[in-house]
């Protein structure tokens, strides 16, 4: 195969947005069969008095759209208000050896769970149980484990009433075993920014978004993951911001957008150009591009004077001189290896960075999901701190979570370690003795679970199984557990590995009316700019069986401990204002007025030092730090030897397929795929759709076959493929080395078979 016969890139020939996306919610609409109320309750998503959405944690901005909803957003709340239905019936038609053998797709499509169900072995089918049957039975099972043994996970969804909950019943039960989506994801900046600023989440409102004039997009993809993020990109690209996007994928989020809601757009205008530079760096190359940015800034300061922020510097952080003797140490040959970029490129981006007076810098799980993940946010810290980009108006560093209320269940109390919880106050609020040893967070659930250790798991939402490294491995090992329970609105591939007693409970989606105590209850939920909201339900609930999750993590409880005067599970049940009590109680800086002030629009501010620049590490400053290694993969160069990363589809969210198409990306159909270069596809002597096998280097088990292969704009020797279907390539052991997060964008691979 010569150049010029190199097979053509898959690529998408429209812009994001514009009425491809309206197809695109068109198509999952037929699929989903929702029922008008769905109409209803999208035209007041994400606005005072509305339904927050389920999917992604962008902020709600106080004047919002006429449309506040976003291709994906509606696809959520679509497949949440489906017709179809999973109840006892399903499960009489179908037996669990057979549902293995469907597709994720398929068995989402089964529809809405009806009923709490129990599996029966004997039969190998779930069968209908009562609520009482199953909350008495799974209490008596949990009463009987060593808690130190039992996980309780969450997913993102629950809100923050739920998750308060959760966490005190874990901690009355005798544990703090509690993983969350989060350690998947973005614990890398829990753990890492911490570090660096002494801030858990970003520092950075909506409303910055209005005044930057620089945005550095680094390892994100707003097209398929936050689409609603495209309507601030924008607005700023129109007013001359520069927006710098750095990904080893050209996608179609960061290039162009016509606004669905812009008539024009729609019709005879063109779409907005977004990024005005594109840097494709390798996987794992961004801590080196960063790096060469600020390497040349420096030259700047030397060279002409005034470049740096040397009062902010000098009254804020710490470590300057001895990073900036190591990036002076650091050869531009060596930036340029790593990186996959050339020292113009990054020169010509250290420019622009040294002109803008307000730079936010934006970043995804491109970023976090390496072995030194947490390092890549270092180097982007390290250059928004050498001209004060953190801590005024306009600037910042702005994380993006993936998740609704991810970041909101570790503010109220999810999270493994007992140092970020306030356990004081909860002796004082219900006379209970909270473990203060480190509980597990994902990585080490599975690890205790391949090690036989982990007995009884509770998963608030979610598809863990599915979701995690080394997937192989814990299906072999998931039904090895005495007990499962599931709290769940979808049949889903983790409820197929049901453990010695397993159980499914079924609960309401959160576009459904929740009534207790004849009244609607809000629940409330925090985006990634740390606001606060109401969300209230107004559709009719799928079945009258469901429960909600405050009601069914109550349960839960109260089937499972001790009575306790002050463990009032009951009247909070009834009463969800009262949760809401004890969250203020118990965080009374960041909720005080909590009742009054989540229905304002846009959602209130809990507050953020670093924001203010008040620094809460070690230091007492901001803090310069130098990376491990300049490749964020920690892998090097071998020979034959790819690194591949794992993504979204267009059609997708987390484990949750929705259809077959990625739009966006140029590519339809079957999903076991891997998307290489056109030069590497000629080097390995692969055509277009030819199936491989991808294996581990050292000719290891894991192993993923039937992979066709897809032509795609990728920098050499990297490989990208979907998530979770490529999981099973991704070692446990490989994860970020401070926070344990998967490093799931820096898998190393060979082509084993083809």
């Amino acid at each position: 195969m010569t150049d010029d016969n190199l097979p053509q890139p898959a690529e998408y020939d429209g812009p994001v947005g514009g009425w491809g996306s309206a197809k695109g919610m068109a198509a999952v609409g037929r699929v989903a069969r929702a029922g008008p109320g769905a109409l209803e309750t999208l035209a007041h998503q994400n606005k005072a008095g509305g339904t927050m959405c389920s999917s992604c944690a962008w902020g709600k901005p106080a004047h919002p759209h006429s449309a506040e909803f976003c291709e994906n957003g509606a696809k959520a709340t679509l497949w949440d208000l489906t017709s179809a239905r999973c109840g006892p019936d399903f499960f009489t038609k179908h037996k669990v050896a057979d549902l293995v053998t469907w597709s994720e797709y398929d068995l989402e499509r089964a529809g809405r769970l009806t009923h709490p169900m129990r599996y029966d072995a004997d039969q190998d089918r779930y069968v209908e149980t009562t609520w009482d049957q199953a909350l008495d039975a799974i209490g008596a099972e949990l009463r009987q484990m060593d808690p130190k043994k039992v996980t309780f996970y969450a997913s993102g969804k629950a809100g923050l009433e739920a998750s308060y909950l959760y966490a005190l019943f874990a901690r009355s039960y005798g544990h703090t075993n509690l993983p969350d989506s989060s350690n998947m994801c973005h614990e890398t900046t829990s753990v890492g920014l911490t570090q660096m600023i002494g801030s858990p989440v970003g520092t950075c409102v909506l409303e910055d978004f209005d005044h930057c004039d620089m945005i550095l997009h680094v390892g994100q993809n707003p097209g398929t993951n936050s689409p609603r993020m495209l309507h601030p990109l924008q607005e700023a690209a129109k007013r001359g911001c520069h927006i710098v996007a750095m990904n080893p994928l050209r996608e179609k989020g960061l290039l162009e957008f016509a606004n669905p809601q812009s008539p024009l757009q729609m019709t005879v205008g063109a779409p907005t150009e977004i990024a005005d530079s594109y840097l494709q760096v390798r996987t794992g190359g961004d801590i080196a591009a960063l790096t060469g940015i600020a390497k040349h800034v420096l030259e700047l300061e030397d060279e002409q004077g005034g470049v740096l922020d040397h009062d902010f510097l000098n009254e804020h952080c710490h470590g300057l001189q001895g990073w900036m003797d190591w990036v002076a140490e650091t050869p531009w040959d060596r930036l340029e290896k790593v990186s996959g970029l050339t020292r113009q490129q990054m020169q010509r981006t250290a420019v622009c960075y040294a002109q803008a007076k307000a730079v936010i810098g934006v970043y995804g799980m491109g970023l976090t999901q390496h072995v030194h993940g947490s390092d890549a946010i270092g180097a982007l810290v390290n250059l928004l701190l050498l001209r004060g980009n953190i801590g005024r108006k306009g600037a910042g560093c702005s994380p993006v979570r993936g998740h609704s209320n991810v970041q909101g269940q570790r503010t109220v109390g999810i999270s493994e370690k007992p140092s970020l919880v306030p356990n004081d106050k909860l002796r004082e609020l219900f006379d209970i003795e909270p473990p203060m040893e480190e509980g597990w967070n994902t990585t080490a659930f599975v690890q205790a679970l391949l090690d036989g250790e982990a007995q009884g798991f509770v998963g608030l939402g979610g598809n863990l199984a599915r979701a995690v490294p080394d997937q192989d491995r814990v299906v072999q090992a998931w039904g090895q557990m005495p007990l499962t329970v599931h709290v769940a609105t979808r049949l889903n591939r983790t409820h197929l590995m049901p453990g010695k007693s397993s159980w499914i409970l079924p609960c309401l989606v959160r576009a459904e009316e929740d009534m207790q105590s004849a009244t609607n209850q809000q629940i409330t939920v925090e985006d990634s700019f740390s606001h606060i909201m109401a969300s209230i339900g107004k559709r009719t609930p799928a079945s009258p069986h469901l429960k909600s999750e405050v009601a069914i993590v109550a349960g839960l409880a109260a089937a499972t401990l001790d009575a306790n005067p002050k463990l009032a599970w009951e009247d909070w049940t009834a009463d969800y204002s009262r949760i809401r009590a004890l969250i203020e109680a118990t965080y009374p800086d960041q909720f005080h007025d909590f009742e009054n002030r989540m229905t304002q629009s846009g959602g209130f501010y809990r507050g953020n030092a670093a924001r203010d620049r008040e620094w809460q590490t070690d230091s007492g400053r901001a803090n310069f730090t130098l990376p491990r290694d300049l490749d964020a993969t920690g892998l090097g160069d071998v020979d034959g030897v790819f690194r591949l990363m794992t993504l979204r589809s267009n059609d997708q969210f987390n484990t949750t397929i929705y259809g077959m198409s990625d739009r966006l990306r140029g590519i339809e159909g079957d999903r076991m795929l891997v998307m290489m270069s056109p030069e590497d596809m000629r080097d390995m002597g692969l055509r277009a759709e030819q199936r491989i096998t991808l294996g581990e280097p050292d000719g290891g088990a894991r192993r993923v076959a039937g992979l066709r292969v897809v032509p795609y704009d990728l920098p050499r020797g990297c490989l990208a493929g979907y998530f979770p279907e490529l999981n099973p390539l991704a070692p446990l052991d490989r994860h970020d080395m401070l926070s344990d997060t998967p490093a799931s964008k820096g898998i190393p691979v060979r082509i084993v078979a083809g």
